[in-house]
């Protein structure tokens, strides 16, 4: 018996197997440091777990709507004035099983078969799967490290083909932490209403921004670019829900209406106490976004530095998000601890095997001599971490 072409095309997450061979690892008493999957390493603040505790209690356990409880979606109004200077009405929100879920309707809502949707490298390990589950196929434009990995409206412009349908733009980004400016923004944006284009902006890391970075979304810039625009954020990042699994796409009511009903088939609705929880996320004190993204930056700054001591290796310093990208480029064909290195495949699993360190090879981003470390996790961590990975090369 055959199965399906399609589902057999999609390559598992790298990432999620790699946290998952760490999280075995560890399970057997095994001293190994895992710096592979996005998850910040603070506790959900307790006002938002207080939430959610009272809405069991109440018995707020039974379905929602398909789309999100209204309430939630007027906090998310509300965030994206108050945020993003954007005005939408409820019936521009989709609430999600998580940005994830909200990204694989935006894709289903716009593609067509054989529409093809240009995609930024590095690129998160998902996107490029997703578009192919909807029948599209994704075009990938490599960007290059001098340009802090990031693309310029005449790299887009020149991508462009009469099968173009989309733009897949994240900012901050995973997984090379790069912010687009505004001025970079508009000049994607003009490009794309020249082309007619969607946009699908994933901005799941918006809180978490250095230095004197500022995060704009690119539906600010005028009607023209918002009403193309597909908007997709979420809590899980920005206030450590990632395991509450809540996440919103914000669009056109045309589009809304298409990945309304396409959830409404697909999942039913979002948990219900994960949806309170997100309510009092939006709603309630934001003092603890900013302790963890203080955090966050003191931590970047160390591995930046020390990432950048270390011979054979280097980064660029990475304006948002929670990311590294380690330039292992020095190091490719050469051997280390007996076994040539031929790529970031070969670097990772020989980093793992003889010194317990868990990192992403760049392969899976779009980003052959690289591999991405992960600063969502305690400066101790990093510290030991950073101490293998030059032992390993010395």
């Amino acid at each position: 018996m055959e199965l399906s072409q399609k589902a057999m095309g999609i390559s598992a997450s790298p990432t999620l197997a790699i946290d998952s061979k760490y999280k075995e690892m560890k399970a057997e008493g095994i001293d190994v440091i895992g710096f592979g999957c996005g998850e910040p390493d603070f506790d959900t603040p307790q006002n938002i777990k207080d939430a959610a505790i009272k809405a069991i209690v109440d018995g707020q356990t039974k379905y929602t709507p398909a789309s999100g409880t209204l309430a939630l979606k007027k906090a998310i109004c509300a965030k994206l004035l108050r945020d993003n200077g954007l005005t939408y009405t409820p019936d521009c929100i989709v609430v999600s099983n998580g940005a994830k879920h909200a990204l694989l309707n935006a894709f289903n809502a716009v593609i067509n078969p054989g529409d093809e949707v240009i995609v930024p490298a590095p690129y998160w390990v998902s996107y490029t799967e997703m578009i192919k589950m909807a029948d599209g196929t994704p075009v990938i434009i490599q960007t290059k490290e001098e340009d802090k990995f990031k693309i310029t409206a005449k790299e887009l412009e020149d991508a462009i083909t009469p099968k173009t349908k989309a733009i897949v733009l994240n900012s901050p980004s995973n997984p090379t932490g790069m912010v687009y400016s505004k001025e970079e923004l508009k000049e994607i944006a003009d490009v794309i209403v020249k082309h007619d284009l969607y946009v699908i902006a994933d901005e799941i890391y918006e809180k978490l921004i250095y230095g004197d970075y500022k995060h704009y979304s690119i539906a600010s810039f005028n009607e023209e670019i918002k009403k193309r625009t597909i908007i997709i954020n979420g809590v899980s990042k920005s206030y450590a829900m990632t395991g509450w699994r809540i996440g919103f796409s914000a669009a056109t009511p045309k589009i809304t209406k298409v990945m309304a009903n396409m959830q409404s088939h697909a999942a039913s609705n979002p948990s219900s106490v994960s949806q309170v929880a997100a309510l009092e996320a939006y709603q309630g004190d934001q003092s603890a976004v900013e302790e963890m993204r203080k955090k966050f930056e003191q931590r970047r700054e160390f591995m930046v530095n020390r990432i950048n001591s270390i011979k054979g290796v280097s980064c660029t310093m990475p304006d948002g998000a929670f990311y590294v990208m380690m330039n292992i480029k020095e190091l490719i064909g050469k051997e280390i601890q007996g076994k040539v290195i031929k790529n970031s495949e070969d670097f990772c699993s020989l980093l793992l095997e003889k010194s317990l360190v868990a990192l992403v090879p760049g392969s899976g981003f779009g980003a052959e001599g690289y591999v991405r470390w992960s600063y969502a996790t305690s400066t101790e961590n990093i510290k030991k971490g950073l101490d293998r990975l030059e032992q390993f090369l010395s």
